[in-house]
């Protein structure tokens, strides 16, 4: 088989997973950096999205576009706020221990995955996409010496998949900015470097606390009111966005929202690449060796700043 075609086809496939994944990791990257914690709970924020997602679409009615942008505005602030919740009445009343913290996001793991499998059922159910139109890909020719740009027939992605890859382009440098030139930007950063004298500043940590909490969960939420057009909703669906957030992390660093973002795109674009040319199967062993690797000869990840 011809190779260029079918590699831009897996670099897309890639650059799909890598946007999703990197929305979600860093949704854990920000709650790790600002609070200390370890958020097991993360993957059902992601999966209550979804299921979310399907229902403000069924409420919407017929039309797949108003559906979508329904979802997309008030899931992640739905979640959000239920997550700030968890943060206030759970987590903040066992002072953020990192052993109780543990213990309490799995129980909420649960609870969240039962709740919805009495609400919602058992089945996967789908969500329209709001538009699907099929792109060729194009690929670069120069076996014979002269640059020849082909669009082969029956290789496409839709217009949706690349949507999703754009909008968590602008989603990412919009978290970026809110870190970086924002006055809660600062607060968080604050925080993050050292709760007691932030505490002596007089800034109200607990409230950004559950402000990184809820913005945390709100990301994961995003990705999945993004992906959910492709893959279809179920309860269950929050294990693997939970597994490749904490690779992820582990291997940006802990913490670190650009080593977030840079392991995502090394782990999605593998992903796509092993997933075409060998096996879904193998592009997960190969993360996995990854985060060994990375573990053995880089113990703070890509990006860590190994504070503790």
């Amino acid at each position: 088989m011809d190779f260029g075609p079918y590699l831009m086809l897996a670099i897309m496939e890639g650059a799909l997973t890598a946007a999703v994944l990197a929305l979600t990791a860093s949704g854990l990257a920000l709650v790790f950096g600002v609070m200390r914690v370890v958020n097991v709970a993360h993957g059902e924020f992601f999966m209550l999205g979804a299921v979310l997602a399907w229902w403000v679409t069924q409420l919407a009615g017929g039309s797949p576009v108003l559906g979508f942008l329904l979802a997309l505005c008030v899931v992640p602030v739905l979640v959000g706020m239920l997550a700030a919740f968890v943060d206030m009445t759970i987590l903040k009343r066992i002072n953020y221990d990192p052993e109780r913290t543990i213990v309490a996001t799995i129980g909420t793991l649960y609870i969240l995955q039962q709740v919805t499998l009495m609400t919602y059922g058992p089945e996967a159910r789908p969500v329209a996409p709001p538009f699907n139109a099929r792109i060729a890909l194009p690929w670069i020719d120069m076996s014979d010496g002269t640059l020849r740009l082909y669009w082969p027939w029956g290789l496409s992605i839709t217009s949706y998949k690349l949507f999703v890859i754009g909008a968590a382009c602008v989603v990412l440098l919009g978290l970026w900015s809110l870190m970086t030139k924002t006055k809660l930007g600062l607060l968080m950063r604050a925080t993050e470097q050292d709760r007691e004298m932030a505490l002596a500043f007089g800034i109200p940590v607990q409230r950004i606390y559950a402000i990184a909490f809820g913005l945390g969960a709100g990301m994961a939420a995003l990705a999945a009111v993004l992906i959910v057009p492709i893959q279809q909703a179920h309860y269950l669906m929050g294990g693997d966005p939970l597994l490749l957030s904490f690779i992820v992390v582990i291997i940006g660093g802990l913490g670190s929202l650009p080593g977030a973002i840079l392991a995502a795109l090394l782990i999605g674009l593998s992903d796509g690449i092993i997933s075409i040319f060998f096996s879904p199967t193998l592009a997960k062993i190969f993360a996995t060796l990854f985060v060994a690797f990375v573990l053995v000869f880089r113990p703070k990840g890509l990006w860590g700043t190994g504070k503790p």
